[in-house]
């Protein structure tokens, strides 16, 4: 198994908790949410039917993705926070919202370490800055577009996928590390904020890379750089940003499951069983590939460690940003 595919907490996703895969089928009577806070089509979305496709019929009769953007995701996190506490239903979402936003934020309605229960991350990836048609042609560094920026201040924006966010983040970034400004133009999910980038109404774009690989493969935008410590294995001949002379620009977000903080222990040991039992084969490893994203399977008592991790990780440097939300 490589290091892109793997599991850490043992071989079988099942072991985790020590349940046996036999004990999983219809662990529940009734109906599954995985709440989305993000439209539909973007590369959350995505991931969260590829999951919910399996889950189906094994850990629940039925398992529906149900998405609900807007208000930065807020909307999405009432709904699990104040939902039934028998695994049920989980929020789906990026790391962000978990680990920036406490940050980032100053009214927060959510503490996501008592409010919320960590099950399971499913994927881990970068970043891609990337331009569309409303950026010249002869641009196709992160250099020239800066010195592109610089020219037209009035222009010098970027799409992201949320405010707060980790890709608005690096954008900030990005604009402190270069001295550039750079203004951030916020959308509802990835899948939003590409549409205006394709229709020329923003120059460049911030998005986990597999929403982006079809649009860079029909050669309708072009990626700058990716924010991964290395280079990305879907997007091989692009540089990270710190090839790009940032090295201290380095951005692997992940997508995770959460149920409400209430849920008992062991709801959640077979939800994050049911979910590694459900990433284990070639078929949802391919179709993980297929959309971008690398499967890296993470379970209860280890997400937690890097939930704590990460939280601690990003207030130094939302504080040096100089960013708050509201």
């Amino acid at each position: 198994m490589t290091s892109r595919r793997r599991f850490l907490l043992g071989a079988s996703a099942a072991a985790i908790s020590g349940i046996s895969l036999s004990s999983l089928a219809q662990t529940l009577t009734k109906t599954t949410r995985i709440v989305v806070g993000a439209a539909a089509g973007g590369g959350t979305d995505v991931i969260a039917r590829l999951v919910a496709e399996k889950l189906r019929g094994s850990y629940a009769p039925a398992v529906i993705v149900d998405n609900r953007p807007g208000a930065n995701g807020q909307i999405a996190v009432d709904l699990v926070k104040g939902g039934d506490a028998d695994g049920s239903i989980m929020l789906f979402t990026p790391d962000f919202r978990m680990t920036v936003f406490p940050h980032s934020h100053r009214k927060l309605n959510y503490d996501p370490l008592k409010d919320f229960a960590p099950v399971a991350i499913c994927s881990k990836g970068a970043l891609a800055l990337t331009a569309g048609p409303m950026l010249p042609a002869s641009v196709t560094t992160v250099a020239e577009f800066l010195q592109w920026a610089r020219a037209n201040p009035k222009q010098a924006s970027y799409a992201t996928t949320s405010a707060g966010g980790t890709p608005h983040l690096t954008g900030v970034m990005l604009a402190r590390a270069s001295g550039v400004e750079l203004t951030p133009v916020h959308y509802k999910g990835g899948a939003p904020a590409l549409q205006d980038l394709l229709a020329g109404q923003t120059p460049v774009a911030i998005n986990p890379e597999g929403e982006v690989l079809p649009h860079v493969r029909s050669g309708r935008i072009r990626v700058l750089a990716v924010t991964g410590a290395k280079r990305s294995r879907f997007l091989p001949n692009v540089p990270t940003l710190i090839e790009s002379g940032f090295r201290d620009i380095a951005v692997e977000p992940w997508l995770g499951f959460f149920v409400p903080g209430r849920t008992p222990p062991e709801a959640i040991a077979k939800l994050g069983a049911a979910i590694g039992a459900a990433l284990k084969g070639e078929e949802i490893a391919e179709a993980f590939s297929r959309a971008g994203t690398d499967l890296v399977f993470v379970g209860p008592e280890e997400f937690a460690t890097v939930l704590r991790a990460d939280i601690e990780r990003w207030g130094p440097i939302v504080r040096a940003s100089g960013f708050v939300a509201d």
